[in-house]
């Protein structure tokens, strides 16, 4: 009789936890890493999603990395890199390391792609004033004019606005940057504004920046009071084809989901008024079965519907929702929860989910579910068929190579593919840029 082998409960354990993940997710098959990054030049910590370009690069920022000097914290201040496809994979080539002090550090917010080649962004810290901090600035880059030895050229930083955290507002967090058709940008600011709220630091504004005299001139479109108005906006922001702005408020609102100004957030519109701007507050959740804190952006869908995230409330763990122009005539919106992620509380879905050509939508959430093998992270598809919304499990992050805490949104590219990134784990423990590629022999998780 052969002798018994000894198993190690816990590796046994292990091994059928990631056998059951790839079974679930499929992501033998389609999932990669495209970078894993170093934590050097290429920076480290992606929070924001990613930009595609007309030829197919992707442009990523990340939180840390990047520079090294004493300007910003110890593990860096920041950086932008450009991934370009090279034969069945991809290349990445930084473009700029923030410096600090007045060139901003820790850009939360991804890049938007300027009609001359130039990115536009956001960074959370840096630039004017509080002991070096600053409070944030809008930057562009430019590629360099001239050929460099040894291959690609840093970008050059232009510094377009400075906040002085006053009632123009503090802190861009995670939005990105829009234009409208005549070349303005619009974005938001977590703080500020002209508003007293909570501790006098302000609820944070909606921003508008104007080319002007080889400039750029800041307006004020709205402060928040962090009132029924909303408080805390963290997103980026849409425009409709009639100037329209709508967005969302993490805070503010009705509910008691915000321990500082109370409310669970809101979605809003600003529209232009007599020279100035009005907000409407089309929805203001409860944070129950509605859902709660929306720090993700908007997405628009066919008729003019909205579609967004919770990241708390539903059954325990976030939504995502749509949001239909009823009556829009008399300013009637109606909230539909078209699905609630099952848990215990955890942070779901902190990003904006996005459409493909077939209607469906696609997002990330920042913890996975509950009922299956523990997950840092997901990737999930909502598909509309038959009056109903159908879920499906893309991806189970593990934390590992594979990346996990996934705060970016997803990209989708003229082929089905997914892109976007995760904050922790990869080869260096600093984050991932992924890719998802269809599958139609990809299991995917039961309809809840």
């Amino acid at each position: 009789m052969p002798a018994s082998i000894g198993i190690n409960p816990r590796k046994y354990l292990l091994l059928v936890t990631v056998i059951i993940i790839l079974a679930l997710s499929g992501q033998a098959q389609i999932f990669q890493v495209v970078h894993s990054f170093t934590g050097g030049l290429d920076g480290s910590h992606p929070q924001a999603g990613l930009t595609q370009d007309k030829a197919g690069n992707l442009y990523s920022t990340t939180t840390a990395g990047g520079y090294h000097g004493d300007d910003c914290v110890t593990s860096g201040c920041g950086a932008v890199i450009k991934l370009s496809r090279q034969g069945s994979g991809w290349v990445a080539s930084p473009l700029y390391a923030f410096q600090g002090d007045g060139g901003g550090w820790l850009p939360d917010a991804g890049v938007i792609a300027g009609s001359q080649g130039n990115l536009y962004g956001t960074t959370s810290a840096g630039g004017a004033g509080n002991g070096g901090f600053g409070y944030g600035i809008v930057y562009s880059l430019q590629p360099s004019s001239h050929d460099c030895a040894g291959g690609a050229c840093p970008w050059t930083e232009t510094v377009l606005y400075q906040f002085a955290a006053g009632s123009d507002g503090w802190q861009p967090t995670l939005g990105t940057l829009a234009f409208d058709r005549a070349g303005n940008m619009y974005g938001t600011t977590e703080d500020g504004g002209s508003n007293g709220c909570y501790g006098g630091f302000g609820c944070g504004v909606v921003f508008q920046l104007t080319p002007s005299n080889g400039g750029w001139t800041e307006t004020v479109l709205y402060s928040f009071a962090g009132a029924g108005d909303g408080a805390y906006p963290q997103s980026g922001l849409l425009l409709d084809q009639a100037g329209n702005i709508y967005g969302t408020a993490s805070s503010g609102g009705i509910g008691n989901c915000n321990a500082y100004v109370g409310g669970c957030g809101v979605v809003f519109e600003l529209t232009p008024t007599n020279g100035g701007w009005t907000e409407t507050v089309l929805y203001s959740f409860t944070g129950g079965a509605d859902g709660g804190v929306p720090d993700g952006g908007l997405a628009f869908g066919p008729a003019g519907v909205l579609y967004g995230t919770t990241e708390a409330g539903g059954t325990g763990n976030g939504t995502v929702f749509e949001l239909v122009p009823a009556h829009r005539s008399q300013g009637t919106w109606a909230l539909n929860t078209i699905y609630a992620f099952p848990g215990p509380g955890l942070p779901g879905p902190t990003a904006s989910v996005v459409l493909d050509a077939a209607g469906n939508l696609y997002g990330t959430t920042l913890n996975g579910p509950p009922d299956y093998p523990p997950c840092e992270g997901s990737i999930f598809k909502l598909s509309h068929s038959y009056g109903v919304w159908d879920y499906s499990l893309l991806h189970c992050f593990t934390g590992g190579s594979d990346g996990g805490q996934p705060y970016s949104p997803v990209t989708v590219d003229a082929n089905g593919n997914l892109y976007g990134t995760a904050y922790e784990g990869g080869a260096y423990g600093d984050g991932v840029v992924w890719q998802l590629t269809p599958s139609s022999s990809a299991p995917g998780r039961p309809t809840e």
